[in-house]
């Protein structure tokens, strides 16, 4: 069950907030056409589809700029880093950026072995 306790798209508020009872917090900012956000907990297939509706919803022809920090992702499967991969072709294609930050070690190495940090832009924190 998904709770979003900011508003949705183009109307999207300056903080907004979503909660999602597998394990899954997402709490994000919105500055102009820049957009972060922070996950915390486990992204697997069981949360895969809220995670993607999540940040698909945030993103309007305004956004410039998707930053994801995931400092406190603790575990992400191959269904979280397929979320990832269409969040970051959707910035592509409105020709804005996409990129993460501030990896834990082994969500960092998940990146590394699949290849993900050659085709999303990884930052330190």
């Amino acid at each position: 069950m998904t709770t979003n306790t900011g508003q949705e798209g183009g109307d999207l508020a300056a903080g907004w907030a979503i909660m999602d009872t597998d394990g899954l917090k997402i709490q994000g900012e919105r500055d102009g056409g820049a957009l972060t956000a922070n996950v915390a907990g486990r992204v697997d297939g069981s949360n895969a589809r809220d995670f993607q509706d999540a940040l698909e919803s945030a993103i309007d022809e305004s956004v410039e700029a998707f930053t994801l920090d995931l400092g406190q992702l603790s575990y992400i499967s191959s269904a979280g880093l397929r979320v990832i991969l269409l969040v970051a072709k959707t910035l592509q294609r409105q020709g804005g950026s996409f990129s993460v930050r501030s990896l834990q070690d082994s969500i960092r190495e998940v990146f590394e072995i699949s290849g993900f940090d050659k085709i999303i832009t990884v930052e330190g924190s």
